[in-house]
């Protein structure tokens, strides 16, 4: 035995004060199913004096606690005989954690919260950590990198940070990587197109006949950015027919790619009304004369985009129409896109 004036150190798991040679441990007694194995045989190293059957039950104990771990909710954690509140986390659908900092807290607070976090999401063999931080939050950010953590993506009000806990390379998916925009074939009945002389960007000043076109919103569908491009920058009101096609390009400067949908939209008013400060002029332009444009023929691009264009409005091509569907990955309608007019003829042929 070891002598009386020994330290004490309290396993309230087991229920018993077992004597420890001149060391005092901290030990998780507020939840003893957060307690990790690797702490275990650390302590049972130096805690040499235990007797075997003490230490087979506490290993049976711990045992079973990695066989039900706790929840990714679990409020607290004692550690060093203090309680350190764990992060709120949400289970995501590839066994990752996704934590949402909402309410403030100090820089000690959140690192010894994140720290108990991780060694707990960690025992729970979790994966990917997803946290998001507000802007008001933001002086936790430089924290949580030095604690491995790094940039995912960042929005106006918040930054997004992820940690990869297996000692794999991680699968976490990269945050977006295109811009989509949309031009618009706004063709009339006297073989008019609807065009657009530019204010800003790179036409300005050039006196170039342009179609109207824009960058689709965060959440908006390919056809409805189309419509109301040509409502703001033209005043006219239009029908979404089909995309006729569309073109990848390499944005260097963003290190995105991006997509460029042309669209043909029918017009249901004619009246130009220019509502937009970009747009320098809006007119009805004959396709002729629109195509025979200098700068349009030195661009192959752009003269596809008017062969296309004209050989849909004779009905000698078919693109791509939007068919609303539901989809087994969001409560929102979908659009699938598709050449619904040759798979009507195949339908009535006989050979769908």
């Amino acid at each position: 035995m070891l002598r009386s004036r020994a330290s004490v150190l309290r396993l309230e798991v087991l229920g018993r004060c077992i004597p420890l040679n001149r060391t005092v441990l901290g030990f998780p007694s507020a939840n003893p199913r957060l307690f990790h194995k690797s702490r275990f045989e650390s302590w049972t190293s130096i805690s040499g004096g235990l007797n075997s059957r003490a230490m087979n039950r506490l290993s049976s104990r711990l045992m079973s606690s990695k066989a039900n771990p706790s929840p990714a909710t679990t409020p607290t954690l004692a550690r060093q005989g203090e309680e350190v509140e764990l992060l709120h986390g949400m289970d995501d659908d590839h066994g990752g954690i996704i934590v949402e900092l909402k309410d403030p807290m100090s820089p000690g607070a959140f690192i010894s919260s994140l720290r108990a976090s991780l060694s707990n999401w960690k025992q729970q063999e979790k994966r990917g950590i997803w946290m998001k931080l507000p802007i008001k939050l933001a002086n936790l950010v430089p924290l949580a990198v030095e604690e491995g953590f790094w940039y995912h993506h960042a929005e106006p009000s918040y930054v997004m940070l992820v940690y990869w806990l297996p000692a794999t390379k991680h699968t976490l998916p990269v945050n977006a990587t295109h811009r989509v925009g949309v031009g618009a074939f706004v063709m009339n009945d006297q073989r008019e197109v609807l065009a657009v002389k530019e204010k800003s960007g790179k036409l300005r000043g050039s006196g170039v006949w342009k179609f109207p076109t824009g960058v689709v919103d965060q959440g908006e569908d390919i056809f409805a950015g189309a419509i109301r491009e040509v409502k703001e920058e033209t005043g006219i009101d239009t029908e979404f027919l089909e995309v006729l096609a569309f073109r990848q390009s390499h944005m260097s400067f963003f290190e995105k790619s991006d997509l460029f949908f042309i669209c043909m939209l029918h017009p249901l008013s004619f009246d130009i009304r220019k509502q937009e400060s970009e747009i320098e002029a809006a007119e009805w332009v004959p396709v002729e004369e629109f195509a025979a444009q200098p700068f349009l023929q030195k661009h192959k691009l752009l003269k596809y985009i008017v062969e296309v264009g004209v050989a849909k409005a004779e009905n000698r091509y078919a693109g791509f129409t939007p068919i609303s569907i539901e989809s087994a990955f969001t409560k929102r309608q979908s659009n699938l896109y598709m050449n619904a007019q040759d798979l009507k003829q195949l339908s009535r042929s006989g050979n769908v």
